[in-house]
């Protein structure tokens, strides 16, 4: 497929993958003035690109030798393919065709430390290679996504004007910057998605709490949703909460909500989020737990059995339902900017860690628009990076820590009355506890010192001496 306005000059960039987000992205670009090529071997997946481009200087092709003939050299060529064995593929079927000092750019969810090593083996036949978070889903593939991109200074610099015309823009600035090097754009595009399912288990608790626990229906829950977009919360996964139940169902006339299984799926991501931050000892309960919670609902099965064989009684709580309501904002408030905290302070340790030199105020500012974690607080997290480069944690920020503790009473009644209710809230109540923990000046780790050295030998430290020291704990004082 060739445009017929095509210029058979050579194309600005390459596109492999033209599924829904490879194809809107490519069109993306198109739209901004730049020449684009895409293949896939699927030829109707070719020839849906040739239909949607019109007179867009696009073209495609479902053969590899082709499609690369068709890129201005040096080349430039993205990949939006699944992660895993399929990046591998694609790269080794390009390399064939490719010369020294060609770019190679992923911007597919994969591993960081696949990206290191694929980094490595391209580095060492002349080839650069980026590996680039991308989020805002379809509609910011097609209109402005939020683009994380990591790997070589220079490599970044040649695409960076294709990058920033196509980005998401917020106040004029595009949702887009050179991050650091090696892998560090993919590992933010994972604490992203990490981020990113705590918000979302945060989120379908408080349906939850306000379906199952003050009895709303789908008109009541759609007004409140709404309603909270318009306040402090407002952001990208209200917005979308409070319109998905406005949808009828075409096929019984219900709303479209109330026919989808309770079975939530995972790409995989948000596990490695919660690896990466066991690995650096990191406390992230609130990503971990909505992770363990989309596990739990696969077992739809023995959910059932469950029900039945642990059956309780409900109980009555007594709320003042409008009360209550705002409190659940206000909760859901307070555990949404614990949970950017927790893993705001992964991507720190990380940067440390595999010397990513990141700014974090250039994290927040670039999340601000285009991917689906944005929302209006990341503004304020943008400013307490920026002024406070070295911040540990959000919440020690004084804006940010006194906002969450004028919600902190919000969210202990929550917590409260969700477990009087046997409606389960564990990302609330980790959200609480890491609060609680955090702001302990003595936590019962001495006990847990004791009871390791008691078992295993393994030793403790005192408060009011250097060094470590063992303990025969059976023997009388």
């Amino acid at each position: 497929m060739t445009n017929n306005n095509q210029s058979q000059a050579g194309s600005d960039i390459g596109m492999v993958g033209l599924g829904v987000m490879g194809r809107n992205f490519l069109l993306n670009m198109a739209d901004h003035g730049f020449s684009v090529a895409g293949f896939d071997k699927d030829p109707a997946k070719v020839e849906a690109l040739g239909h949607e481009a019109e007179q867009r200087n696009a073209r495609g092709a479902n053969d590899v030798v082709a499609f690369v003939d068709m890129l201005r050299r040096p080349r430039a060529v993205m990949l939006l393919v699944p992660a895993g064995p399929p990046v591998d593929s694609v790269i080794s079927d390009l390399l064939a065709h490719l010369e020294p000092g060609d770019l190679i750019i992923d911007a597919g969810n994969s591993h960081f430390t696949d990206t290191d090593v694929r980094a490595r083996n391209l580095a060492a036949k002349g080839v650069n290679f980026l590996g680039v978070g991308v989020s805002g889903g379809e509609e910011g593939a097609r209109r402005g996504p939020s683009i994380m991109p990591g790997g070589p200074k220079e490599a970044y610099e040649r695409i960076r004007p294709v990058f920033e015309a196509s980005a998401a823009q917020v106040g004029g600035e595009p949702c887009v910057t050179y991050l650091g090097p090696g892998s560090c754009g993919h590992y933010v595009k994972m604490v992203h998605n990490g981020i990113e399912y705590a918000l979302m288990e945060l989120i379908a608790e408080t349906y939850d709490l306000m379906k199952r626990g003050l009895g709303l229906d789908d008109d009541q829950l759609h007004d409140v949703y709404a309603g909270w977009n318009r306040g402090e919360l407002e952001g990208y996964l209200v917005e979308i909460t409070s319109n998905i139940f406005c949808k009828n169902d075409p096929k019984t006339g219900r709303r479209l909500i109330d026919e989808v299984r309770d079975a939530a799926r995972q790409l995989g991501t948000g596990m490695w989020t919660s690896q990466s931050a066991m690995e650096l000892q990191v406390a992230t309960p609130t990503i971990d737990v909505a992770v363990a919670m989309r596990n739990l609902s696969a077992l739809e099965g023995e959910r059932a059995a469950a029900s039945a064989a642990l059956a309780r009684k409900t109980v009555p709580y007594p709320v003042d339902r409008g009360a209550f309501l705002g409190q659940i904002g206000r909760a859901l408030f307070a555990g949404s900017v614990i949970a950017y905290a927790q893993g705001l302070a992964v991507i720190k340790a990380a940067s440390a860690k595999y010397a990513y030199g990141l700014d974090l105020s250039a994290v927040a500012k670039i999340w601000r628009g285009g991917c689906i974690i944005r929302a209006a607080v990341l503004e304020d997290f943008r400013a307490a990076y920026q002024s406070q480069p070295g911040l540990a944690n959000l919440l020690l920020d004084p804006g940010l820590g006194r906002k969450v503790m004028d919600h902190q009473e919000d969210l202990r009644t929550v917590v409260s009355a969700a477990a009087a209710l046997g409606v389960p809230a564990p990302g609330l109540m980790t959200a609480l506890g890491y609060l609680d923990g955090y702001r302990s000046s003595m936590l019962p780790a001495n006990l847990i010192q004791a009871q390791r050295d008691y078992f295993g030998s393994h030793t403790y430290e005192r408060i009011d001496a250097q060094g470590s020291f063992h303990t025969q704990w059976e023997e009388n004082a």
